[in-house]
């Protein structure tokens, strides 16, 4: 039995990416309906073998039995239709930060907390996409060992921030135009600032990801901090993660329960030069883990690298393994 399913930013990257992943997961569907703003209104999209009018979002969109909607259309839209859409029946499955840290609204990464969907009132969200995949990779440390601490250092692809964000490091680094998207060019950069400055001079993606991690693995008592950065990469996250745990752990046991971990490819040889790098993981949708080693400067302390795509995994992926649990 199919599924009628929707996606609102059908044309935007992680709404294309939504349907490459569909086909690939064979995800089950009877009626398909893509939506997006006026702008890209009237585009044609093909997807197995039937092509597909794109249709502009309105208040009326999802009055005809729309089981599940895929939302990738940034936050000031999903806050006004997802209630529409919900309030008609439709569980919105929504990529934009603007149910996240909503009490009500369960934010879930289904190797990690796939029971929380369990509560849903009509809205799920999809994570931010840099913390989609440190959870993947923390949750097995945090049930065995348990996490006391974290600091997180990303190495944030241009892909996170869209078409535009891409566009940035294509044009500065082929000719060298000025940035739009950016604050400052990407191109042969790092740019320490990912969304804007808050009060106390962490940016949102950073507060973003320390919230996001306490509300996912349900702790609020364990200590987060975070600097995330841009690099000129087009696609896949980096991010250097130490661990401090409460309980001793073995190195070559660490690396054992991540490479027996749902959702984990543990890339970790370094005589052989063997570690996750985004370049050669764009298009996977699994968490890579490398450079698994203990942190000598403190007790029960542990360094990793972890990698994935952002737009799959940190995106597109998870919102639809929601979905598939949905079905199920």
């Amino acid at each position: 039995m199919g599924v009628k399913l929707a996606l609102v930013g059908a044309t935007g990257m992680v709404g294309r990416t939504f349907l490459t992943v569909l086909k690939e997961r064979n995800f089950p569907i009877d009626e398909l309906y893509l939506f997006s703003s006026a702008k890209s209104a009237g585009e044609k999209v093909e997807f197995n073998g039937k092509e597909y009018t794109v249709e502009e979002l309105t208040e009326t969109s999802f009055d005809r039995g729309i089981d599940i909607a895929l939302f990738s259309a940034g936050g000031d839209v999903s806050k006004k239709f997802a209630p529409i859409a919900a309030s008609k029946g439709c569980t919105v499955v929504d990529n934009s930060s603007a149910w996240r840290m909503d009490k009500e609204v369960p934010l879930v990464v289904p190797e990690v907390n796939a029971e929380d969907i369990k509560w849903n009132k009509g809205i799920i969200a999809n994570p931010n996409c840099s913390t989609i995949q440190a959870m993947v990779a923390l949750k097995p440390l945090d049930n065995k060992y348990k996490i006391k601490r974290v600091i997180y250092s990303t190495y944030q692809a241009v892909a996170g921030a869209g078409v535009a964000g891409y566009a940035d490091l294509e044009e500065g680094s082929l000719n060298g135009a000025a940035p739009k998207k950016f604050q400052h060019q990407i191109a042969y950069n790092l740019i320490p600032h990912i969304d804007v400055f808050m009060e106390n001079g962490y940016t949102k993606e950073e507060t973003k990801m320390i919230e996001e991690t306490k509300k996912i693995l349900h702790r609020d008592d364990i200590k987060v901090t975070a600097t995330t950065v841009r690099v000129p990469v087009y696609y896949g996250h980096s991010e250097s993660i130490n661990i401090e745990l409460e309980n001793e752990f073995d190195v070559n046991e660490v690396r054992d329960l991540l490479a027996s971990s749902d959702g984990i490819v543990v890339m970790d040889d370094p005589s052989k030069n063997e570690y996750p790098m985004p370049a050669l993981l764009a298009g996977r949708d699994e968490v890579f883990v490398g450079r698994i080693r203990r942190d000598e400067s403190v007790d029960n302390g542990i360094n990793m690298w972890v990698v994935a795509d952002n737009i799959r995994k940190g995106a597109a992926t998870n919102a639809v393994q929601i979905a598939e649990l949905l079905v199920k």
